[in-house]
């Protein structure tokens, strides 16, 4: 699982964070560095694999913390807004890796967030949910192919028409919510 904020182990180097899970599964340190270096490199941080996470910027942290998790090869990967605390420009840069990893992974991933360019760029289906109590409402598929640029999308009539209607039910739970509080 991915949070919302890179947690990583202080103490460990970039390296040791990310070699962590399968350390913990028994393997030994030969065995697994290849795996490792071969992720610094996917990620972005070779030359960084001696320092300290407090040495590195919230992106590469994040990436670590993906790294992290994508080593051990599970069978589902869940990111809880992974990208939410990151500057734009960084957060389109994760959005496009992550799914360079997931083409080549192809693993099951579930990616919860309130950002909805984000669901409809990396997402296969988006599952909208209701207000209280938080139930599914909607499930919508997205019909864009495999790879994905950013800038292609946001020009595509399809895309903002998902984006509409997405838009459109969240301000109706929104305002679903509001009403419940005014009664109260």
């Amino acid at each position: 699982m991915i949070f919302q904020t890179a947690e990583l182990y202080p103490w460990l180097t970039i390296t040791e964070n990310i070699g962590f899970g399968l350390r913990m599964a028994g393997a030994d340190r030969q065995s697994y560095m290849p795996d490792v270096e071969r992720y610094l490199k996917l990620m972005g941080l070779e030359g960084f694999g001696d320092h300290y996470p407090y040495e590195l910027s919230g992106g590469m942290r994040q990436r670590v913390a993906l790294a992290r998790v994508w080593i051990t090869n599970p069978s589902l990967f869940l990111l809880d807004e992974p990208f939410g605390a990151l500057d734009a420009q960084t957060r389109l840069l994760m959005q496009e890796l992550l799914l360079r990893i997931w083409s080549e992974a192809q693993r099951t991933s579930v990616f919860v967030t309130h950002d909805v360019d984000e669901g409809i760029f990396l997402g296969d289906k988006i599952v909208l949910m209701s207000a209280r109590p938080g139930r599914i409402r909607e499930t919508i598929s997205v019909p864009f192919k495999r790879p994905r640029l950013y800038h292609d999308l946001i020009f595509q009539k399809e895309y903002n028409e998902i984006k509409h209607h997405v838009l459109e039910v969240l301000r109706e739970e929104s305002q679903h919510l509001i009403n419940m509080h005014a009664q109260a």
